[in-house]
């Protein structure tokens, strides 16, 4: 699977949309009939109560981030609660999947307490998946 796609129907990869009252369940009705009569293919995203939040497995946490562990060792960092709360390698994750810019990477790393080669490092991996 590369990608999002809401006509995927199997349950670990399911399209959802969770409601926590009736006005977000009508609008989420609202948005699916709008966006189902402007295509044939049937939009197999379910409209389901939100119940409760359930964590991925620490091997899906950062997915794109662990599949690079020199620079997990580099930022010293484990799977777990670190991995999994982190705004700074929430982005960095989104970088390495070609998520951005480097226009927008270059602005923000600097901020993050990473070193120079490490940014450099992330902005290859960007520039080579776009």
């Amino acid at each position: 699977m590369t990608g999002f796609s809401p006509f995927f129907s199997i349950w670990q990869y399911m399209s959802a949309i969770f409601y926590h009252d009736e006005e977000q369940k009508l609008m989420a009705e609202k948005t699916f009939e709008e966006a189902q009569s402007k295509i044939a293919r049937p939009i197999k995203t379910s409209i389901l109560p939100f119940t409760g939040f359930y964590e991925a497995e620490d091997y899906h946490q950062k997915y794109l981030l662990q599949r690079h562990p020199g620079l997990l060792n580099a930022l010293d960092v484990e799977p777990g609660e670190e991995l999994i709360r982190s705004h700074v390698l929430a982005r960095i994750n989104g970088y390495l999947g070609g998520y951005g810019t480097v226009l927008g990477f270059d602005k923000e790393w600097k901020d993050w307490g990473i070193t120079e080669k490490m940014a450099e490092y992330v902005r290859a991996e960007l520039v080579s998946s776009g």
